[in-house]
């Protein structure tokens, strides 16, 4: 018998679940240090500071993009569901990003494939 609950070390969310309105390819400095909330499907426990998470925008069409790390400042878990606050501490630049959803990516799942 396993547990419902998941510990994650990645935060996956779409725009609809919280993703902030980062630009591809663009300046995201403004972002960092910004703090954003977020909702999963689900109960996850993820990472807390001073931990990082990897921080990754989930596609409309369930690409995964990998775009740097962020600190989970708080999370509640009610319902099947979890509910949270995430400040962005990193933004991998363009050409790092790509490299990094390539390589870490689940199978499939990169942005870029």
């Amino acid at each position: 018998m396993g547990s419902p609950i998941k510990i994650n070390d990645t935060l996956k969310i779409s725009k609809e679940r919280g993703f902030p309105n980062l630009v591809f390819e663009g300046d995201n400095s403004d972002f960092i240090g910004k703090e954003f909330n977020f909702w999963n499907a689900g109960t996850r426990l993820y990472n807390v500071p001073p931990s990082n998470v990897l921080l990754v925008q989930e596609m409309r069409d369930g690409k995964w993009l990998y775009w740097g790390h962020a600190h989970i400042i708080e999370q509640t878990i009610t319902q099947e569901k979890t509910f949270g606050k995430f400040k962005i501490i990193k933004l991998y630049d363009s050409e790092y990003q790509k490299l990094v959803t390539i390589n870490e990516s689940p199978e499939g799942k990169s942005y870029y494939s």
